[in-house]
């Protein structure tokens, strides 16, 4: 048996006010919602169906505002700010974010062929960090304006990637 350790915070309140910055991986790491060419993303019609439902969260959570994001071609990243103690902790609404994604992905692939996923959109777990202060936050937001142009370094390019590369 797997012993899956949480890397939350023990004993903290994701529910409490305060900016989270949250990243949401396609399962296996596949592409599928574009590509990158000169250091600019391009999205597919399922990258802009996951950037129409980032935009929906905060008409389903009325304590919470979206902020900074970028859809990359496997993986979400985006900053959350909770302006209200809430019951809705972060978990839930990552939990809503991907089944409204998923669930419009499948009608995606039956009725425009989409790319077929392999049992899941996205990967059972997703990474958030506590944005604790000012600094952090201009250094979250300028890496998620930065990550199309920093692709190939990124640690979620999977080197078998549908990417178009840049001529100089």
């Amino acid at each position: 048996m797997y012993n899956r350790q949480s890397h939350r915070l023990k004993n903290y309140d994701y529910g409490q006010r305060g900016l989270y910055f949250l990243t949401i991986c396609c399962q296996n790491r596949e592409n599928m919602f574009g590509y990158i060419a000169d250091k600019t993303m391009f999205l597919n019609d399922a990258g802009k169906m996951v950037e129409k439902w980032y935009n929906e969260l905060s008409s389903k959570y009325h304590n919470i505002n979206c902020l900074d994001y970028v859809v990359m071609p496997n993986h979400f990243h985006c900053i959350i700010h909770i302006f209200e103690k809430t019951d809705n902790l972060i978990g839930d609404i990552v939990r809503w974010f991907k089944t409204m994604t998923t669930n419009d992905y499948i009608k995606g692939v039956k009725a425009y062929g989409w790319k077929r996923f392999d049992q899941k959109l996205w990967q059972r777990d997703y990474y958030d960090s506590i944005i604790r202060d000012s600094d952090m936050h201009v250094t979250i937001t300028e890496y998620i304006k930065n990550n199309p142009a920093k692709w190939y370094e990124d640690k979620f390019y999977f080197s078998d990637s549908f990417i178009l590369s840049a001529i100089s």
